[in-house]
């Protein structure tokens, strides 16, 4: 069945219960700026993309992986998405690789041998891309072992809970080092989930991008237009719109950009995740 051309059908996945008051608060919004829509939640961002691309939904606010699949999934099938807008903070990210403070462990070099906790197997910032510049520094995944944390498989990496979970491990000695997004290090080192002074980073990977709002191959033009001006309109000094913005981790939305996936791109390729057409390569990946 195919989403309704008068109504914006928007996808989303569902890996907090605030995604609820989120969408439901936008599409309020856009009911009364003259955009009519809806949402679908997901439990997975695999279906979400298959969805897109099928016609069912019009519009996937997309994880940079379910990005890259979404992408390569249209080309395989002689069409194409369009990169919407993202969130100003999703642009310019790194990951990291910590140590504990009074570990040994100084360069990338230095990891030959030792255990790395990462976040799930389908995190971009604590799995994928960390794992592949280590790749680029000369190590592959049978110089050191890893050890994942898989909570919130299916969701991309949005569930901070393996990244978390690694951070903890590093902390109580079971793992060597930990990856990790650079503004989770930081968050942690906040809330005491790694306390201050306590890790060291040792490894910093290159910039890149995070989540895009894709319009799929069935999206009505118009409608697309509307929404597109209406997020780039959204004003963080708005009291309508500033709590929904606060719950979706943004002050403002920029117009999508896609030359920061190249790390993710390459991440997949090297480890297995997806083929260039788009299909899951991984053998344990459930979401």
């Amino acid at each position: 069945m195919s989403a309704d051309a008068e109504t914006l059908v928007i996808g989303a996945v569902a890996y907090d219960p605030k995604v609820v008051t989120i969408w439901e608060g936008f599409r309020v919004w856009f009911r009364d700026h003259g955009l009519p829509s809806t949402y679908l939640l997901y439990a997975n961002y695999e279906q979400q993309v298959e969805d897109l691309l099928a016609g069912h939904i019009h519009v996937a606010w997309n994880s940079p992986l379910a990005w890259v699949r979404a992408r390569r999934l249209a080309a395989a099938k002689g069409i194409s998405v369009q990169p919407l807008v993202m969130r100003d903070s999703d642009c310019d990210l790194t990951s990291v690789i910590a140590v504990r403070s009074d570990s040994s462990i100084q360069s990338a070099a230095d990891l030959r041998g030792k255990v790395i906790g990462t976040g799930a197997l389908d995190s971009p910032q604590a799995t994928l891309i960390p794992l592949a510049h280590l790749r680029g520094a000369g190590l592959s995944t049978r110089d050191f072992e890893v050890r994942r944390f898989d909570i919130g498989v299916g969701l991309h990496g949005d569930h901070i809970g393996g990244e978390r979970e690694a951070a903890r491990a590093l902390m109580s000695g079971q793992t060597d080092a930990a990856s990790m997004l650079d503004a989770n290090h930081l968050a942690f080192s906040r809330d005491g989930t790694l306390p201050a002074g306590s890790t060291r980073i040792v490894v910093q990977t290159p910039r890149y991008d995070h989540c895009m709002m894709t319009a799929g191959p069935s999206a009505p033009p118009a409608l697309v237009r509307r929404l597109t001006d209406l997020l780039l309109s959204m004003s963080y000094a708005d009291p309508e719109v500033r709590p929904l913005l606060d719950l979706e981790g943004l002050k403002a939305w920029l117009p999508g950009r896609t030359t920061g996936y190249g790390q993710l791109e390459s991440a997949t390729d090297l480890l297995g995740f997806y083929d260039k057409v788009g299909n899951v390569l991984a053998d344990d990946y459930r979401p």
